[in-house]
């Protein structure tokens, strides 16, 4: 996970949201699109989000996206700038090393261009894309989600005339911002106050 999750965790508390592959299908013909069909356990339970796309990352992210992209700004400014996929063939069962455990790693971008890199390991590619993809968008959501908190919390200590508290949450705004996309969170802020 990224440098910033204890932060965010702890902002956050019970309100962190937690995403889980339940179930993933994919349909897939070469050299055309790709549409995936996810079930993912969130806060409220069991969710199903359908994507598609030009390839299975691409695929899942659209799902994603269709189902937090309104809330978190930050979902539209990333961009992925590597992929890799390697066997851990120390874990293979058999002689010919099929069945060893495959790498997912994913680094995005930020709009400020800073660097991310998510991975997961199974025994299955396209679950390990998937809770990598999943682990992504998990990370984004709650680090804007935290930053959202921790500016309320600022204004509120504010307010009560908390310097003492306006230094920490404005500190702490510092860090965070710096896993999202800084001017959509604002604007995204501002329009809610309207």
């Amino acid at each position: 996970m990224p440098e910033h999750d204890p932060l965010i965790r702890r902002v956050l508390g019970g309100n962190y949201l937690e995403l889980t592959l339940l179930r993933l299908i994919v349909d897939e013909k070469p050299e055309q699109q790709v549409s995936v069909k996810l079930s993912i356990a969130e806060r409220g339970g069991p969710l199903e989000v359908e994507g598609t796309g030009v390839g299975l990352v691409d695929a899942i992210y659209a799902a994603l996206l269709a189902r937090y992209g309104r809330e978190v700004q930050s979902l539209h400014s990333i961009q992925m700038v590597e992929f890799t996929v390697s066997a851990e063939l120390a874990t293979k069962n058999g002689k010919s090393g099929v069945d060893a455990v495959a790498k997912v790693e994913i680094h995005v971008v930020n709009s400020e261009g800073r660097r991310f890199a998510f991975a997961d390991s199974s025994r299955s590619m396209t679950t390990s894309a998937a809770r990598a993809v999943l682990s992504m968008v998990q990370y984004f959501i709650n680090a804007e989600r935290a930053f959202i908190t921790l500016d309320h919390a600022r204004r509120d200590a504010s307010e009560r005339g908390r310097e003492d508290l306006v230094s920490r949450y404005t500190a702490e705004m510092a860090e965070v911002v710096e896993s999202t996309s800084y001017a959509e969170v604002i604007d995204a802020i501002r329009k809610r106050l309207r």
